[in-house]
């Protein structure tokens, strides 16, 4: 079904029919709704290259990823992120682009799809604590959100975050009332503002139980399960292990698991362990009763919400860009326990 058809059935012209559409005033409220009910019962979706021409605008959402960060397009959390997007800009008649360029040549790929034409509006992910992609934005003047924030910008800019600080506070909260004192921090790469907010968090919380912090204790790398599993066997044969580990993913979370199974101990009972686990589709934390205890939030959902506001800045242009805090539900798994008398 194309729009010529569709107004063929209906006996009105295609620019009728294009501007009931696209709600133009000048159209009645019973021409528009006569178009709509038919466009829903032929099935008929707008060309959007074609509606772009009409409105002015691409209809295109751009995600600039710097070659160091090609990784994340297969990670999980990265597609589910993706799969939420995309689901909301489809139905507010958007497509999604993906421009993978080399390290340091973001701003001149920003600028490149602009003069052409290629994109409304910029999604930045994966932001730094001084994230340099946001200042190029801001100065080029394109609507663009951040999944994030950057700790290190003043300027003002549209941001979709979880509040990591308070998660990870709360995570380390519990494990300190389950009595343990020796709780270990396997965290993302910390020029990464999320794992920075995280690390503030779980320190925060060290001091609030009168706890020193150790820095044997805190690692920072890739989230991936190998690092999980080497840090986690590493500091197992410590003189003093830890008693709980806080991972900042569900990736990480696996490989501390199978150190801790490597070591002949159990999970929950000699070690406790918390994660992050995003709430992934295709990387589940257990059934009706989940395997880790974890901070959850949905990634799908987040990408959702932030595509909205990116097309509603585009269409409804404001001076002051939105900003959402989403916070992370802490759900017990069978991953924690109280700490063993003598640790």
């Amino acid at each position: 079904m194309n729009l010529k058809t569709l107004a063929e059935k209906l006996n009105l012209s295609q620019t009728t029919v294009s501007r009931a559409l696209n709600g133009y005033p000048e159209v009645s409220e019973a021409t528009r709704q006569r178009v709509e009910e038919a466009a829903r019962r032929f099935n008929y979706h707008p060309n959007s290259r074609a509606k772009g021409l009409a409105t002015g605008r691409a209809r295109v959402i751009g995600h600039v990823i710097p070659s160091s960060t090609q990784h994340e397009m297969v990670n999980p959390i990265f597609g589910d992120f993706v799969a939420g997007a995309s689901e909301a800009c489809a139905q507010a008649g958007y497509d999604m682009i993906f421009s993978r360029v080399a390290d340091g040549d973001e701003a001149q790929a920003y600028r490149a799809l602009i003069s052409r034409g290629s994109v409304d509006g910029i999604i930045l992910q994966g932001p730094r604590v001084n994230e340099t992609r946001i200042p190029i934005l801001n100065e080029i003047g394109i609507p663009f959100i951040v999944h994030g924030r950057a700790s290190g910008i003043s300027q003002p800019y549209g941001w979709v975050d979880v509040n990591n600080k308070r998660s990870f506070q709360r995570a380390t909260r519990f494990l300190t009332d389950l009595g343990h004192r020796r709780i270990a921090l396997i965290n993302g790469l910390e020029t990464m503002d999320f794992a920075h907010r995280r690390r503030d968090g779980y320190l925060s919380a060290l001091r609030e139980a009168g706890i020193d912090p150790d820095p044997a204790l805190m690692r920072s790398a890739e989230m991936t399960e190998i690092y999980g599993h080497r840090e986690t066997r590493d500091m197992l044969r410590m003189d003093d292990p830890p008693t709980a580990i806080l991972a900042a993913s569900m990736i990480s979370a696996i490989g501390v698991r199978r150190a801790i199974e490597e070591a002949g101990l159990v999970m929950g009972r000699d070690v406790s362990v918390i994660t992050h686990d995003d709430d992934l589709s295709y990387l589940r934390n257990g059934g009706d009763v989940p395997i880790f205890t974890a901070t959850r939030s949905s990634v799908r959902r987040a990408g959702g919400i932030l595509a909205e506001m990116l097309i509603d800045r585009i269409e409804n242009p404001a001076p002051e860009p939105n900003r959402l805090m989403l916070e992370a539900e802490l759900v017990v798994g069978r991953s924690t326990g109280p700490a063993k008398t003598g640790h």
